[in-house]
């Protein structure tokens, strides 16, 4: 779906409410896959992409088109805004378990090469587990969910020069614990 079609979608359904299930259609899985990697389980991430499109449903007159402001990063940003809240409600200490992301693929009929892969991999998870929840957040919509700077800022509240410092800050710090764990 390009933006025209988009925007004339948004438009529709914010006078016909069955025409937001096209939206939902189109957003419920990356939604999904976003609340599940920051909690790990299956109900807490069906229950807050429900709250999600029922907020962005309830709100839907409120969005306004705007430069940087697309859909995608409105709707991002109420399930950021959510998974803010469900780390408050719970008095944890906000962070992303890293695990829930999916396993690297192994070679097979290798086993020393698979084994020294896994052992890699578990190494990588424990530095990225050891980063803030506001990073974690940011390599994921870079990474996984392929976001501009731009909706990345928009999702987390900063401007773009604020997304590109954080995200500069993270991969220097990220480099320079790799290269001192080797």
């Amino acid at each position: 779906m390009n933006e025209t079609n988009e925007q004339e979608l948004i438009a529709r359904a914010k006078e016909e409410p069955e025409a937001f299930g096209e939206l939902y259609q189109r957003y419920v899985r990356r939604i999904y896959n976003y609340h599940y990697r920051h909690t790990s389980n299956r109900a807490d991430a069906e229950d807050l992409t429900s709250r999600t499109f029922y907020k962005a449903l309830r709100n839907l007159n409120r969005y306004q088109d705007q430069k940087g402001a697309t859909f995608q990063s409105w709707l991002f940003r109420i399930a950021h805004n959510l998974v803010v809240n469900w780390y408050r409600d719970r008095s944890r200490h906000p962070e992303v378990s890293v695990n829930a992301l999916e396993p690297l693929s192994t070679e097979r009929g290798n086993p020393q090469q698979a084994a020294e892969q896994s052992e890699q991999q578990a190494w990588l998870l424990q530095i990225l587990d050891t980063l803030p929840e506001d990073r974690k957040t940011l390599l994921m919509l870079k990474f996984v969910e392929c976001m501009t700077n731009a909706e990345i800022g928009e999702v987390l509240g900063k401007t773009e020069g604020a997304v590109k410092a954080l995200y500069y800050r993270t991969l220097s710090n990220l480099r320079d614990t790799v290269t001192v764990g080797e």
